[in-house]
């Protein structure tokens, strides 16, 4: 055999189809990081906080989360005139997502909304407390032209079903749609939903707020996740106080776990594994609208799957003690100890997302209109990604991501141990009634941060 000959064979041996898992961007770089041996010590840390837990005095575990209450203003004139700014703003970016660019990375709309409130508020109001009671864009205008009194009084037994309602169609939106970028489409959608609110206003007063604008819900679930109170009963305690102060509610914790199991899917539907369930190759991927239903069905599952598999958890706790009887109180309480959970990842899922985004949304505040404008005076600009490229930063950001999943599982036990205490006086009952949560939480820090490093092809 000639030695071209052996050459072509070489060639055409290794140029043979064969299973490889392909990373993109940073992704790359993760393959080389030692993520496995990080990941396991962040699950020690987890498994060694229930330990820790389940020796410490019962004295010391409550005195954890007392808050330190003082008084505080009232600002009632000035979250009515912040409000009206936030309307006006809303206003501008319907206009622009409308009649602006219509490339989504230099369009405020989409910008706006996945970027900065999605990503960027979402993050800051479980530190900084519930900021959308100062920013929402209904609460101004209705308190200035609002009628006296609310056409009809919402039932206080329909709770916050309808918030969970919206919400999981926000989040069938975010990741079924097969445009949810779109300036224009995203336009429609939110102009139509403030008119919507504002009319549910109208007729069901600001109570509608607490039970059914699905993004009041969520940051005064998250907001309740920060260590600051500033009301006229201000406080100020461990992360997480506030959920012990909550009155019981089934929709409230049903609308945690959707928080949750949403969440979670968000990641899991970008990686290897989920695409091969569904028949997908993530090398040749067909697009979203070619996967609309399965992402739809996944995402019910997962919150479904989810549902079913805590409340089994809680049964179980509650039979080791046996007070089953006591089912409903404790699934209800005991879910909100999964915020910090749900909380932590979504920084550890958006966060390479919004160091990208952040830079585009910035650029586009400056030239709105895409004119060549430079209203910030921050020309030239250019949006860089070179963070990924280098092996140091990758690790920096991994490390980020793997230290929010870390940390909110860490909160999240501490939490549900402090609500055990108020259901079961006794610790020992306590401890034992909640080992079962435990082991779910430590299963749920594995999974997370498996999401971080697994193959994506979405």
């Amino acid at each position: 055999m000639r030695v071209r000959d052996i050459i072509f064979a070489v060639k055409f041996g290794v140029a043979l189809p064969g299973v490889a898992n392909a990373h993109v961007s940073e992704q790359g770089f993760v393959l080389l990081l030692p993520t496995g041996a990080w990941s396991a010590a962040g699950l020690a840390v987890v498994v060694l906080t229930v330990l820790a837990l389940a020796l410490t005095p019962q004295r010391a575990a409550r005195a954890m989360f007392r808050p330190r209450v003082f008084r505080a203003p009232e600002a009632e004139t000035l979250r009515t005139a912040t409000s009206l700014l936030s309307t006006m703003v809303l206003g501008a970016l319907v206009i622009i997502g409308l009649d602006g660019p219509r490339n989504p990375l230099s369009n405020l709309m989409p910008l706006s909304l996945w970027t900065v409130f999605w990503i960027g508020l979402v993050s800051i109001a479980g530190v900084a407390g519930d900021l959308w009671r100062w920013i929402n864009p209904w609460t101004g205008l209705y308190r200035l032209i609002g009628p006296a009194r609310p056409a009809l009084n919402l039932p206080e037994r329909l709770g916050g079903w309808p918030a969970v309602v919206i919400v999981t169609g926000f989040f069938a939106f975010l990741l079924a749609d097969i445009a949810p970028d779109d300036p224009a489409r995203l336009a429609y959608l939110i102009g139509g939903y403030w008119l919507l609110t504002t009319a549910a206003l109208i007729v069901f007063g600001e109570t509608w707020m607490r039970q059914g604008e699905a993004a009041s819900v969520l940051f005064a679930q998250y907001g309740d996740l920060s260590a600051l109170r500033l009301s006229a009963q201000a406080g100020i305690g461990a992360p997480g106080w506030r959920l012990l102060e909550r009155p019981i509610s089934l929709s409230a914790g049903i609308f945690a776990l959707v928080l949750l199991g949403a969440g979670s899917f968000d990641g899991v539907n970008e990686t290897f594994w989920w695409l091969a369930q569904i028949g997908v190759n993530p090398l040749e991927f067909p697009g979203r609208s070619a996967i609309v239903a399965p992402t739809l069905i996944g995402l019910a599952g997962a919150i479904f799957g989810l549902i079913v598999l805590f409340a089994l958890i809680v049964w179980i706790g509650l039979a080791l003690v046996g007070a089953t009887a006591r089912f409903g109180e404790a699934f209800a309480v005991l879910a909100l100890s999964l915020l910090p959970i749900a909380f932590g990842y979504h920084i550890a899922h958006y966060l390479t997302a919004f160091l990208v985004s952040g830079q585009y949304a910035l650029a586009a505040l400056s030239d709105p209109w895409a004119t060549g404008a430079d209203w910030l005076g921050i020309s030239p600009f250019y949006v860089t990604t070179g963070f990924f490229n280098h092996m140091d930063s990758v690790r920096v950001i991994w490390l980020t991501q793997a230290g929010a999943v870390v940390i909110g599982h860490v909160w999240s036990v501490m939490l549900a141990h402090r609500m055990a205490l108020n259901l079961f006086p006794k610790g020992r009952k306590a401890a034992l009634a909640t080992a079962p949560l435990s082991a779910f939480m430590i299963g749920y820090t594995f999974l997370g941060l498996w999401l971080l490093a697994a193959p994506r092809g979405a």
